[in-house]
């Protein structure tokens, strides 16, 4: 049986009486339109942070070519991985997301190995985003403008500043959600500013020819002084330098955690995940361009690590130096906000249906703000926890990208079963034809991505999956998880959406 495609409702009443059909209540408060939940996954993929704390991954990699076949290679693959989710968030807009699909699709103990997959992701991918925040962000481009000497800060100054920033994301996101909100609006447009700003600055003001010609070029620079990677084969080191765009492109699943706080969030979601991945890659791609064709030399660059990015900036003049430096500093604590926003969402999702230790605390709202207040809070402490390993960005980095994204396929393939048997009726995001295949790519794209993400120098990560998958199938099989977790309310997958909902199309465009 194929699938048919049903359009989303149009009001907040219509919003409320879908989630219910999905056996929700609405708590949450709806405060986004289409803008704000682009705006949301926008911000957490803000092409000003993994753009730049990754950038020497990749060009340390493979050379200039990691950038230039790498970055659309890469963004072609996150774009996949987005519609296939992007139909399901369709059919199914809960805060859950990942987790909520998984279930209705493949069964509550796939749902439940998912939400945390998802969970333990969101968190790395927050405490990695207010790592970069510290380092290279203040303590390398902030603090000398404000005169402060912070690389002798050690481990406890590192620990206090991300510690502070965090708090602070907590208290926005759980008690002035108003304010949140708006600040991830001003987010998604203050990154288009800046990145265009930075981009047209550097071509401006560099000195000599420029040097695109080296986007083609193709050097083995693994096992070299300063490369992040020990010495590998040239298809090893290719397919490293592919983490860069991928560690980039990540966290759009924002956009469905926010589903119930969505006007018209069937419609809406999964043109908040599509959009923020074709827009980041667009104007991800005409920055890190730029910054491989007026970089001294590839070599020399390499060698700098995260000095790299400063080494750039110091050819700009002094007073265009600081705008930039100080509106990057606020993009990534932004991007952090927004992560830790999706972060929280989650939990509290995940909390509602049992799945969680101290469920009952977790699942709870606070009256006034409409926020889920001890989710936010335990995920601003498990996101500064994070952050207290020693090398904790480049185990947090790959980390998250792994642990996502095998929490992006999993749905997706459980959908690839599911769909035409017990997933009879879509969204108004729908694939069509090309939904199968899509499925089957973004599932294979995702299991080479999780091999490559755990080769050397990441073999923590590789432990760390592994011990994951250990804990969760004693827990599920010799702990009693499989009878005590209920999971998400029992609904028959062809019943997500019905037909009284109101005629509206589903477009991908920048506006509204």
């Amino acid at each position: 049986m194929s699938p048919t495609s049903i359009p989303p409702r149009a009001s907040t009443s219509d919003d409320v009486a879908l989630l219910e059909s999905l056996g929700y209540k609405q708590e949450l408060g709806r405060r986004m339109g289409a803008f704000s939940n682009f705006a949301i996954s926008f911000s957490i993929i803000c092409i000003l942070a993994g753009g730049i704390t990754a950038f020497p991954s990749a060009i340390g990699a493979g050379g200039g070519l990691s950038v230039g076949i790498g970055w659309p290679l890469g963004a072609g693959f996150a774009l996949i991985v987005a519609s296939a989710m992007a139909q399901i968030a369709s059919s199914y807009p809960t805060a859950g997301g990942l987790y909520h699909w998984s279930s209705i699709l493949g069964g509550k103990g796939w749902g439940w190995a998912t939400a945390w997959f998802n969970l333990l992701g969101l968190i790395f991918v927050t405490a990695s985003v207010n790592f970069g925040v510290w380092d290279p962000f203040f303590k390398s481009l902030l603090a000398p403008l404000l005169g402060i000497d912070a690389s002798n800060a050690g481990w406890l100054g590192q620990t206090m500043f991300i510690a502070g920033i965090t708090i602070a994301q907590g208290f926005l996101n759980a008690r002035a959600p108003k304010i949140t909100t708006w600040l991830t609006d001003f987010s998604g447009y203050m990154i288009l500013v800046l990145a265009v700003l930075l981009t047209g600055s550097l071509l401006a003001f560099h000195q000599g020819p420029l040097q695109f010609s080296r986007l083609l070029e193709f050097t083995n620079m693994t096992g070299l002084e300063g490369s992040w990677w020990p010495s590998s084969g040239g298809v090893m080191a290719f397919l490293s330098g592919l983490l860069l765009v991928i560690y980039t492109i990540t966290g759009y699943d924002a956009s469905a955690h926010a589903s119930e706080e969505t006007h018209e969030a069937a419609k809406n979601v999964p043109k908040g995940i599509v959009r923020s991945v074709i827009w980041s890659a667009l104007f991800g791609f005409a920055m890190i361009a730029v910054f491989v064709a007026t970089m001294p030399d590839i070599a020399s660059s390499v060698k700098l690590g995260f000095g790299f990015f400063g080494a750039l900036l110091g050819t700009l003049p002094a007073g265009l130096k600081a705008i930039l430096s100080v509106g990057i500093f606020l993009a990534n604590f932004l991007c952090g906000l927004a992560a830790l926003t999706a972060t929280s969402r989650m939990m509290y999702a995940f909390a509602r249906d049992g799945g969680l230790p101290f469920s009952k605390s977790l699942k709870t709202v606070e009256p006034r703000t409409k926020t889920p207040v001890a989710a936010t809070w335990t995920s601003t402490f498990l996101v500064i926890a994070a952050t207290m390993y020693g090398d904790a960005f480049l185990v947090l980095s790959t980390g998250c990208v792994v642990l996502l994204y095998l929490s992006y396929v999993m749905p997706t393939a459980a959908g690839l079963f599911a769909e035409g048997k017990t997933w009879t009726v879509k969204g108004p995001f729908d694939l069509g034809a090309f939904s199968k295949p899509i499925a089957v790519l973004a599932v294979l794209g995702g299991l080479v991505l999780a091999f490559v993400g755990v080769q050397p120098p990441n073999q923590k990560v590789a432990w760390l999956v592994a011990v994951m998958i250990a804990l969760l199938a004693a827990a599920w099989w010799l702990f009693g998880v499989r009878k005590s977790f209920q999971g998400p309310p029992a609904r028959d997958a062809s019943d997500s959406v019905t037909d009284s909902e109101a005629d509206m199309a589903v477009d991908v465009a920048p506006g509204t």
